[in-house]
């Protein structure tokens, strides 16, 4: 009876070692939330957001970006005018990388004169 419950509790503490580790494993996991692929807008200002796991640094359009505790990152932009790409890239601390982007096009309306 004594080796079946330290069986288990040495296989609960394995399982519960490797639930853990699936962090590092993964790597770093990125998601644009906003702006859409694909997209059109005529705003001189754009906001990007997204989330971000298991990053140590995080960079939009290679400028650094931040998150806060649940990973939630948003960098204002002022794109120019045409089909613009954002991209998203982020680095864990064991130097792994992935990159995000998504394309939008950046409208200008100008109303005509009237004579």
């Amino acid at each position: 009876m004594r080796r079946i419950v330290l069986t288990v509790l040495c296989l609960a503490l394995i399982g519960y070692g490797i639930f853990e580790s699936r962090r590092i494993i993964e790597g770093p996991v990125v998601t644009i939330t906003s702006p859409q692929n694909g997209s059109a807008t005529s705003t001189t200002v754009l906001v990007v957001t997204g989330i971000a796991r298991n990053i140590s640094f995080l960079t939009i359009n290679n400028k650094p970006a931040f998150t806060n505790e649940a990973g939630h990152f948003t960098l204002t932009l002022s794109p120019p005018r045409g089909y613009t790409s954002i991209t998203v890239e982020a680095k864990d601390r064991f130097g792994r990388h992935t990159t995000k982007s998504v394309s939008i096009t950046m409208l200008d309306f100008c109303p005509a004169s009237r004579a």
